[in-house]
């Protein structure tokens, strides 16, 4: 259903489109929001995780490494 979704062209497409309503001007600051978006979410993810070692640890009395979490 999804394969063919994100070819080359319909990226050029939506940017395109994207281009024509936001203006070139508007453009890196959605860009830059939308990284630091991401970046903020993949940190809160890392201290979820670490957070969730952190209880596995105390429980076991022994801290964890990575690889034995895994």
């Amino acid at each position: 259903m999804l394969e063919g979704l994100f070819q080359p062209m319909h990226l050029l497409v939506v940017l395109f489109i994207a281009l024509l309503v936001f203006g070139p001007k508007k453009l890196p600051e959605l860009g830059k929001g939308l990284g630091d978006g991401i970046r903020s979410f993949k940190d809160s993810m890392r201290e979820k995780e670490q957070a969730a070692m952190k209880v596995e640890e105390e429980k076991a009395g022994e801290p964890l490494t990575r690889s034995a979490a895994e």
